[in-house]
């Protein structure tokens, strides 16, 4: 099990020049979760693509179903307290600190292409190449 964020799962659903890392981090271990957050930040994408004309309404709804088949029964609350308090020791947004307190929580690390996460947080999240190393 590893918990991802949301623009790991964007990887791997949508065609992008990281898709191919996101396969093999899958194909290394499918157990992806995530706080429920991820729903929303992945619409807030697909809303950017649908804006910009680069997928239509009918795809959005398509890729969004694909991505919460991926997600199925993976998703998770985020305790408050412990959201906070990384908030508190850190530069990063509370949506960020979800996914850290998830991977927290669970033991697990935070697979993630976020650099301020990174290096925040090094004793929990991890770089998709780092990840794919180990």
């Amino acid at each position: 099990m590893i918990v991802v964020d949301t623009n790991l799962i964007v990887y791997l659903i949508m065609p992008t020049e990281y898709t191919e890392m996101a396969s093999q981090v899958f194909l290394q271990d499918a157990d992806w979760v995530a706080p429920h957050l991820w729903r929303s930040e992945f619409r807030n994408v697909l809303a950017k693509y649908l804006r910009q004309q680069l997928v239509s309404l009918p795809q959005a709804q398509k890729i969004m179903q694909q991505a919460e088949k991926v997600m199925f029964e993976n998703e998770y609350g985020s305790n408050s307290d412990e959201v906070l308090r990384l908030v508190a020791g850190s530069s990063c947004s509370a949506y960020d600190c979800e996914f850290v307190a998830l991977a927290q929580e669970f033991g697990v690390p935070l697979v993630t292409v976020d650099k301020q996460v990174l290096r925040e947080f090094p004793q929990t999240a991890v770089s998709p190449a780092t990840f794919l190393i180990h």
